[in-house]
């Protein structure tokens, strides 16, 4: 789950983009990047591992000059961590092409296969993200002309989607022209559009979350619509096509549940109004069907940050007290986008702490986003003990976690999915809790179409298995399991060291 920005505007926009990725920050803290073209069209481009403050300096900022530029935050999915896969990446032919890339695609082999053969490029990392870009370039390629418009733009990115097959939301940049975004057919991972106006002149913007506009001024224009590709040129023409054929808007439903910053808006849906009908729907579920417990819960306390939203809306469904239970370290990252099971192990503690007041002597019920393996609850609840609560009830605002996630989110595979072939009850007793509750997939989405009823489908595939874009098989399942295997990450960053061409700027 990345971040990607870009800004084409009439001043430098380095700054913007920096400030875009630090807000944006939440949605990956594996690596770093920003590109931008200076005006002699050159790309000028520094990227790393690390998070966006120690990977962009000020000597670096010196160097990032131009009036256009994209920016990216990562955690990796496909591939490993190396610095190499650090995006944005970068072709130098047709005309100069960058691109950044938010999400999975689901068919990689096959491109690999078609650029070695057809196309003749070669790819040096494991990153889907460095397909797409050849693919992308092959397509402007094949159009053979010295200058393109809007339409061989189009048709280059209608190809694209074609070829490939996935969650994607992409923004490139053109040297000589301009900047394109487009978004894969079902708008399975975010994208809008902002605008603000600096000296008479309109500046355009494109980012993950409108969290990211806000940060820098920037209007929300509208999301990206799925399958749609807008291409703005360098002086501030903008076009817009629908590039797919069959387009229909299924968003990722885990983006409200646990990714998207609460004030961020995507697809039409406030992500904070979201998490507030979540508990609604689950505190009713919880009077309905503990009924004979209600009496006994003395305080609703949240495990921070996504589920604070949730565990108040849940705390007046139910007429209970809510207190605040533990302090969070920001400065920790999120625990199952760590790469190794003993470094998210170890990371829960640094990244939680007990105020014991609120738990001693009492019947706690904790409130959490989603239980993905089970080892972060089960801390959490062997904390929560510790402090000294009598009894410990737990609710998930997402329902039963049983499938991995090929769209772009680094979920672990299925038989590392604690709720997999597993009992509600069995479940509660592997992480601790006296009793275990989690929401119903229905209310979740209802939860988030709420605020946008227009959105008829969400991919849910985590939880139920089918796959929004049809494709998915057991041989791949089986590929990526093997792929997300700690064991397997270790060995593809070994490898990718060692075919690194990189140069420290």
């Amino acid at each position: 789950m990345c971040g990607i920005v870009g800004i084409l505007g009439h001043s430098i926009v380095n700054q913007s983009i920096y400030d875009a990725l630090i807000v944006l920050q939440h949605r990956g803290q594996d690596a770093a990047g920003i590109v931008t073209v200076d005006e002699e069209d050159r790309f000028r481009l520094r990227k790393a591992n690390g998070l966006v403050s120690d990977v962009i300096q000020q000597r670096h900022m010196l160097r990032l000059q131009g009036h256009a530029g994209l920016g990216h935050v990562r955690y990796p999915t496909a591939g490993s961590s190396s610095v190499s896969e650090a995006q944005p990446f970068y072709v130098n032919y047709p005309y100069g092409l960058t691109l950044v890339h938010n999400g999975n695609l689901t068919n990689a082999d096959e491109l690999n296969s078609k650029l070695l053969k057809s196309a003749r490029r070669h790819v040096n990392t494991n990153s889907d993200s460095e397909l797409l870009l050849n693919i992308l370039a092959y397509h402007l390629e094949q159009i053979n002309k010295h200058e393109l418009d809007e339409d061989d733009i189009f048709y280059a990115i209608q190809r694209t989607h074609k070829d490939i097959r996935g969650g994607y939301a992409c923004l490139a940049m053109l040297i000589g022209h301009g900047m394109i975004a487009f978004r894969d057919p079902f708008g399975i991972r975010p994208l809008v559009l902002g605008k603000r106006e600096d000296q008479g002149k309109t500046e355009y913007m494109f980012a993950s979350e409108t969290v990211a506009l806000d940060a820098v001024g920037f209007e929300f224009v509208r999301d990206v619509n799925p399958g749609e590709a807008i291409y703005i040129t360098f002086d501030g023409k903008l076009y817009s096509k629908q590039c797919s054929d069959h387009a229909k808007l299924s968003p990722c439903i885990f983006e409200f549940v646990y990714f998207a910053r609460p004030d961020s808006y995507i697809d039409g849906v406030s992500v904070y109004a979201a998490r507030v009908h979540m508990g609604e729907y689950l505190g009713e579920k919880i009077a309905r069907e503990w009924s004979d417990i209600l009496d006994d819960i003395d305080v609703i306390i949240p495990v921070p940050e996504t589920s604070n939203d949730i565990a108040l809306r849940i705390a007046n469904v139910l007429n209970k007290p809510y207190r605040q239970g533990f302090v969070k370290n920001r400065y920790v990252g999120r625990t199952f986008i760590m790469p190794g099971q003993t470094q998210r192990r170890n990371s829960v503690r640094r990244k939680l702490n007990t105020i014991s007041s609120e738990f001693k002597g009492k019947n706690v019920l904790l409130v959490d986003d989603s239980i993905v393996r089970g080892t972060t609850s089960e801390q959490i609840v062997e904390m929560a003990r510790a402090a000294g609560a009598k009894k410990i009830y737990f609710a998930s605002a997402a329902p039963e976690i049983r499938y991995p996630n090929v769209y772009g989110i680094d979920m672990p595979t299925s038989h590392e999915l604690i709720a997999y072939n597993r009992t509600t009850e069995e479940i509660a007793k592997l992480i601790g809790v006296d009793k275990l509750i989690f929401q119903d997939l229905s209310a979740l989405e209802e939860a988030v179409r709420q605020e946008n009823p227009a959105i008829e489908d969400f991919d849910a595939s985590v939880f139920t298995g089918e796959y929004i874009t049809g494709d998915i098989t057991q041989e791949y399942l089986d590929k990526i399991a093997a792929m997300r295997n700690d064991g397997s990450k270790k060995k593809q960053e070994s490898e990718a060291t060692n075919l690194e061409i990189y140069s420290e700027s």
